[in-house]
């Protein structure tokens, strides 16, 4: 059984300090040999939830003090963290699955360590966002992660717009409920760029469907709900009038009008999709208006 101490964390060369260790998105043997090593030495193990840690050090033979990390303890258990940091203990951070801070909490921690002046290690491994993208035969030279997208269809296309000329693929988190009407959104104001959906990424149910995002929206819609962790991918798009319909000029005009004036929200929109800038002003006057 792996036992850590004071002792053998010497022994296996791991300073005092904050530790960011991936953990595995689905299969409990894709983590790395140097994380069950700090798992092992560590004089606590932040997690965002114990349950789920405490399995994996189970099915590795781990045994180690746990403590729930997150949003919403953060302001109580970040200090006790930085105390036992100054110690000169070792504390390691997990996430329930990959690697934390990518959406996950860690971000406040990782800072409030760094602004201190004590180490902070990362130790890669998993990450859903990198599992997705090298295996969804999508361009992988530029890319952006957006995480997940807000839940409503109002916040989905503001958001959707404000990356839409981008040019790189867009990596998005989704939840198994919202996904059918999500990938109408995106649609709606990306036009008919190719996408794939991956499910259960190293699990056993393993899933990838690709095709454009209209086909997706529709089948996603159409079928039974799907289970399980969802990522979407987004292939980048040549932005041309051809692609929208009047709701995604809105929405995209709207994105733009929140930040400038109606001449500059136009000229930018423009640019972006080579639609006319007097036909985009006036539209974007009668959007004031409406306002």
């Amino acid at each position: 059984m792996r036992e850590g101490n004071k002792n053998t964390t010497v022994a296996n060369g791991f300073e005092p300090g904050l530790y960011i260790v991936a953990t595995p998105i689905g299969n409990a043997r894709d983590i790395t040999l140097r994380a069950l090593d700090l798992l092992a030495s560590a004089d606590i193990i932040a997690c965002e939830d114990t349950r789920v840690t405490r399995k994996l050090l189970k099915i590795h033979n781990i045994t180690r003090p746990t403590m729930a990390y997150h949003d919403h303890n953060a302001h109580n258990v970040l200090p006790k963290l930085l105390k036992r940091l100054n110690k000169g203990e070792i504390v390691a951070l997990v996430s329930d699955a990959g690697t934390p801070l990518i959406s996950d909490p860690g971000y406040r921690l990782v800072k409030e360590v760094r602004d201190a002046g004590l180490n902070v290690t990362s130790l890669p491994g998993a990450s859903a966002v990198l599992a997705a993208l090298a295996s969804a035969g999508l361009p992988t030279d530029r890319f952006m992660f957006i995480g997940f997208l807000p839940s409503r269809s109002s916040g989905r296309r503001k958001a959707l717009a404000a990356v839409s000329g981008i040019s790189a693929t867009l990596v998005i988190y989704e939840s198994a409920a919202r996904l059918g009407e999500s990938l109408g959104d995106m649609a709606l104001v990306l036009g008919s760029r190719q996408a794939a959906v991956m499910r259960e990424l190293t699990k056993k149910f393993e899933e990838t469907r690709r095709g454009d995002l209209s086909t997706l929206a529709t089948h996603y819609t159409n079928s039974v709900r799907p289970k399980g962790e969802i990522v979407v991918l987004i292939a980048p798009g040549d932005r041309l009038a051809a692609d929208l319909d009047q709701d995604a000029i809105d929405a995209i005009l709207q994105v733009e009008l929140a930040l400038h004036h109606v001449k500059d929200a136009a000229a930018l929109v423009a640019q972006r999709t080579g639609l006319g800038r007097r036909y985009l002003y006036n539209r974007a006057l009668r959007l004031r208006e409406e306002e």
